[in-house]
């Protein structure tokens, strides 16, 4: 095994510094946005206060809106938080801050960009060292990620042995032919080594233990293959609706958003063989070899749904930024394939919807029926990974229910992070994928083959629904606040996930009161 530390893990506060360059400017394109206040920055700030981003980084903000410096600084930390004012916190915020500065300029004007160039000259200047370091967030449309990767490249890109990186946040494209258009676009300025593509939900601390329950042990690993597993859910659901944001969710959909991206990801991991190390070419070469062996995915393997007024809530066509009449799904169940010696047959059901009846993204493995004759209609056993919220791995079993009678009962191994785990804290994805970043790490971000791949298994499906091979199909209505459309129980039978006839409840425990 490489002496690699495994993918995505965050070393501790006496090494953080450890593989991080000094002379470290970190810039993010799309300050002044929503993504950068809600993500970029918070996920800045905590690296910065746990003492994980380089002693002397400096960080600067880049966007079209012209404010002065203290406008930007309340931008950058409204998202901070504090509701104790904790001293040492306010300290940290003020600290932060100090290390912060602004520069208003297009995204498509080089002159602009050479401003911005000049003035992190101007910071780097007071380094002892020449060598300077340059990383530059895209927190931006993809729209202009092309105009701002060339003039980048072409006034602010440094060649005194630094190191020059861009992070790069999805979409990444609509379908396959704009990816690739994009990709090769993107390639023009930016070489592979220096192109790190986020996909947030490879910095969750469940997707990344998939590698250690997998792999590390064999007590798993032994049922981890069509002999044993019946069918495969992965599910992501949202309580809430567009709710004024329905211009960018019409244009991109529920599949461009979740399913082509995050759990297709997940499902990767979870299915990928060994890979021969932890580095990162080693894992993401698994990842793309699972992915090819997935055929495009079939019209009579998904299931649309639109929500629909309910309870006083609005329908997705009630919202004033959606398109009158659009037939854009907000509920996709897809069902995929893996073609190869080990997953041949077994179904793998991706769902994701809005305004759903709870928050939660989760894995659900079930495995197939005990063999008959001393036992009738038993429970099949589940492996479930919850991803958020409240991170935890449970199995469900078979045990014998206490008292003189033999009979089996529903019961389930339990490991919830918050008891376990009481004085630990769980790192933010995004604070996790921009350490792995400043430190060159590969292993959590998307490679283009793996990003053409994926877009080969949703294509067709994605030109289907955008009527471009004939008219579009109209999704099933179902209520704001449900499970999702009526039919979704009949679907996911279809592939041969059996419900349990017993009133199975999975146990909450009151945290408080540990």
């Amino acid at each position: 095994m490489s002496n690699q530390p495994p993918p995505g893990s965050i070393p501790s506060m006496e090494s953080s510094h450890d593989n991080l360059k000094e002379n470290t400017v970190i810039v993010v394109l799309g300050a002044s946005g929503d993504l950068a206040k809600k993500k970029t920055f918070p996920a800045l700030f905590g690296l910065f206060r746990q003492g994980f981003l380089p002693r002397d980084v400096k960080i600067v903000g880049y966007a079209r809106t012209k404010m002065d410096h203290a406008e930007y600084l309340k931008r950058v930390v409204s998202y901070f938080k504090n509701p104790n004012d904790d001293p040492e916190i306010t300290q940290a915020i003020q600290q932060f801050k100090d290390v912060s500065t602004y520069v208003s300029g297009s995204y498509d004007e080089g002159e602009a960009f050479a401003q911005l160039n000049a003035h992190l000259e101007e910071i780097e200047s007071h380094y002892n060292s020449k060598e300077a370091n340059r990383i530059f967030y895209f927190a931006l449309p993809p729209s202009v990620f092309v105009p701002v990767a060339k003039n980048l490249k072409e006034q602010c890109y440094v060649t005194n042995g630094g190191v020059n990186r861009v992070i790069v946040e999805k979409p990444f494209g609509k379908d396959l032919d704009s990816a690739r258009e994009l990709l090769s676009s993107l390639k023009q300025y930016w070489t592979e080594d220096e192109t790190f593509r986020i996909d947030h939900y490879l910095g969750k601390e469940m997707v990344k233990n998939l590698l250690v329950l997998r792999f590390a042990n064999v007590a798993l690993g032994a049922a981890w293959d069509k002999n044993h597993i019946s069918n495969v859910q992965i599910t992501f659901k949202e309580p809430f609706g567009t709710e004024g944001r329905g211009g960018y969710f019409d244009e991109f959909g529920m599949i461009r958003d979740v399913l082509q991206n995050h759990l297709l990801q997940v499902l990767s991991i979870l299915t990928m063989e060994r890979p021969v190390s932890f580095s990162a070419e080693d894992v993401r070469d698994e990842k793309v070899k699972v992915l090819r062996a997935i055929p495009p995915i079939a019209r009579e393997d998904t299931l649309l749904g639109q929500y629909v007024s309910a309870n006083g809530k609005p329908g997705y066509l009630d919202d004033d930024t959606v398109p009158p009449n659009s037939v854009c799904p907000t509920f996709a169940a897809t069902t995929l394939f893996i073609h190869n010696p080990r997953w041949e047959g077994v179904p793998f059901i991706l769902k994701a919807g809005k305004a759903l009846n709870e928050a939660k993204v989760e894995v659900r493995i079930q495995f197939k029926d005990v063999t008959q004759g001393i036992f009738k209609d038993i429970a099949r056993n589940e492996l479930v990974i919850r991803i958020q919220p409240s991170e935890a791995v449970y199995l469900k079993l078979n045990a014998k229910t206490p008292g003189l009678y033999t009979r089996a009962m529903p019961t389930e191994m339990d490991l919830t992070y918050k008891r376990r785990f009481t004085e630990t804290k769980i790192p933010e994805a995004y604070e996790a994928l921009i350490l792995d970043a400043l430190k060159g790490d590969h292993s959590n971000f998307v490679r283009h083959d793996e990003l053409d791949v994926a877009w080969k298994i949703f294509t067709p499906i994605l030109h289907w629904i955008d009527g471009k091979d004939g008219a579009r199909p109209r999704p099933v209505p179902y209520p704001y606040g449900s499970r999702g459309p009526k039919e979704l129980d009949a679907f996911i039978q279809k592939y041969g996930f059996k419900r349990a006839n017993d009133a199975y409840v999975w146990p909450v425990t009151n945290l408080a009161s540990l």
